[in-house]
């Protein structure tokens, strides 16, 4: 486990834009990236900010969502871009009920490499028993990935079972996973936690 970052929750804006700039540096072509923490504690802040940082360096950037409507999704990237460089209205923001691997497969067929798509989040892509299993989309998102050069970041949940006393920051063994899924598929992970952030190389 490496990169411990400190960051004040009380300038989350900043500290994501930061971190976003470090985490997209050290991502290579064709990496699924796990970002994950408990709630409120920064980690669809952190995927958005991603996005924008992609943006702004020319890349194409989608975020495919199944928790916002669109116009929930441009107002919180607004607020972190802050209507300064118009880099939300780059971004592609996808909503649709029927986001899937076959379907977030089918939108980037074509793309460039490097391009960053933030999918919130990975504990619901299987929620509709009409759409495959979790385990079997991550291994044809990461399939996709390895082809096309495109980068996945899934932001994922903590489980309630990680305890802050007991350790500072959650790791690869308190991802919620309410339907099984080997975490190896995963390349890297950043997880968020009081302020402060660690990265883990996963595979």
């Amino acid at each position: 486990m490496t990169g411990l970052a400190r960051w004040s929750l009380l300038s989350s804006q900043v500290a994501a834009a930061s971190l976003s700039r470090s985490i997209l540096a050290r991502l290579d072509e064709g990496d699924l990236l796990l970002v994950a923490g408990r709630p409120g504690h920064g980690k669809t802040t952190l995927g958005l900010q991603l996005l924008l940082d992609a943006a702004r360096d020319g890349r194409k950037a989608v975020f495919f969502t199944l928790e916002f409507t669109e116009q929930q999704a441009r107002r919180h990237l607004r607020s972190l871009d802050e209507g300064r460089h118009g880099l939300c209205d780059k971004l592609q923001i996808l909503t649709s009920d029927d986001i899937s691997a076959d379907y977030i497969i089918r939108h980037l067929s074509g793309s460039e490499r490097g391009t960053v798509a933030v999918i919130d989040y990975l504990q619901i892509l299987d929620q509709q028993r009409s759409k495959p299993a979790l385990s079997d989309q991550v291994l044809a998102l990461g399939d996709f990935a390895r082809q096309t050069g495109v980068v996945f970041g899934f932001i994922s949940q903590v489980d309630r079972s990680f305890d802050p006393e007991s350790k500072r920051l959650p790791d690869i063994r308190d991802i919620r996973l309410p339907n099984l899924v080997d975490l190896r598929l995963f390349n890297k992970a950043y997880f968020l936690h009081n302020g402060e952030a660690r990265l883990q190389d996963v595979a």
